[in-house]
């Protein structure tokens, strides 16, 4: 892979894991508020987890393959 790949993903890495943040604390504060809107509450972890995948994905893709 490029550096410039490498790059791009590395950006789009810490994109996903600041909107992951993001999503931690809006979940938090929704449940702190004792809002009792269940299904957005649900919508944002499925989102969370949809992202966590993504940042797994990327991780993998930049960690470089270790020849025993």
């Amino acid at each position: 892979m490029s550096f410039d790949g490498d790059e791009t993903m590395r950006a789009r890495l810490l994109v996903l894991c600041e909107e992951h943040s993001d999503l931690d604390a809006a979940i938090d504060a929704l449940i702190a508020a004792r809002i009792q809107d269940q299904l957005k509450i649900a919508r944002l972890k499925k989102r969370k987890l949809a992202l966590k995948d993504q940042i797994h994905c990327l991780e993998i893709q930049l960690t470089p393959d270790i020849i025993a």
